[in-house]
């Protein structure tokens, strides 16, 4: 290495070092609570085995097994987890005084959340229903577990959402942000979903915070339940930003609902690309008038010296 390289190089080592200093928010260095991605999205893997038994083992289940197996997943979940939570908990508003303190909130959070394991199996049973029964093209449920990206995030966001409820800061948007970065869709870890939820194909789903959906919701692609305006930043926290879909509401592809007001009554139908930022009554159907469409025979084109469209079959 040159004098001169080694000079270059030197000099760029401090200038990065100056900028840590410049921007500490973009650093995390001597920290004892740095979380751990990996064993998260791994915890996460870990408790759907436990949601879908026998889906995503690599070794076949049997009767024989199954308490052993369920019993040895719980205790590495609630290990590992704890630890996590644990670091966690640092990162929140209001963060422990100490160790102790921290290690006894985690301890309890984890009790409580695998407690609450069957009731997520009980409504996970319900979207797996709902996605079967909404697709005509869903050869049996077990199709729509393994492959369906909108069971995928649903079943994320569940648990996250079990989380977040629980105070648990960061580790339920790592999880939804897996899923986002699986599927396409963002579903933020402290919406409201009711049960009997489907999203169908599901890319550039977006659910924001505050949402809230009533039971038996079926939502499409490209559709957007958002807040109105964000410039106003952490302002806007722990206020109601995103729309209430109410029970039974069917939202198609491209459809945009925003605002925290605005609430979609029972039974509505909104149609594709319709832009929402006021309520609609229970039953109502909306949607956008179609564009005139122009058909012209391809031939007469042709001899105009254009690209025309032909109507017809070919």
């Amino acid at each position: 290495m040159s004098s001169s390289y080694k000079k270059e190089m030197d000099t760029l080592v401090g200038e990065i070092l100056n900028s840590y200093q410049e921007h500490p928010e973009t650093c995390s260095i001597n920290t004892r609570h740095r979380l751990n991605n990996d064993i998260i999205i791994d915890l996460l893997e870990k408790i759907r085995s436990i949601v879908f038994p026998g889906f995503f083992e690599t070794k076949t289940l049997n009767e024989s097994s199954i308490e052993y197996h369920v019993g040895e997943l719980l205790e590495d979940i609630q290990y590992r987890l704890t630890k996590q939570v644990t670091k966690a908990l640092f990162h929140s508003e209001h963060a422990p005084e100490d160790e102790e303190e921290a290690q006894q909130q985690a301890e309890e959070i984890v009790r409580k959340f695998l407690r609450r394991i069957p009731a997520l199996r009980s409504i996970l049973a319900t979207d797996v229903q709902a996605a079967y029964d909404g697709d005509p093209a869903a050869f049996n449920t077990d199709e729509v577990i393994f492959s369906y990206p909108g069971v995928f995030a649903i079943t994320v966001n569940r648990i996250a959402h079990e989380l977040h409820v629980l105070g648990v800061p960061l580790i339920p948007r790592i999880m939804t942000e897996h899923a986002h970065n699986l599927t396409g869709i963002d579903i933020h870890p402290g919406a409201t979903i009711g049960s009997y939820f489907f999203i169908d194909h599901g890319t550039g789903v977006v659910v924001g915070e505050t949402t809230e959906i009533g039971t038996g919701a079926k939502i499409y692609q490209g559709v957007t339940l958002g807040a109105l305006s964000t410039r106003g930043g952490q302002n806007l926290r722990n206020t109601k930003r995103h729309p209430t879909l109410e029970d039974n509401v069917t939202v198609y592809s491209g459809a945009s609902i925003l605002g925290g007001d605005t609430v979609i009554g029972e039974g509505a139908i909104i149609g594709s690309n319709a832009f929402i930022t006021s309520s609609v009554p229970a039953g109502t159907r909306v949607s956008i008038k179609n564009p005139e469409l122009q058909f012209k025979d391809r031939v007469h084109m042709t001899e105009l010296g254009q690209e025309g469209f032909w109507k017809g079959n070919d």
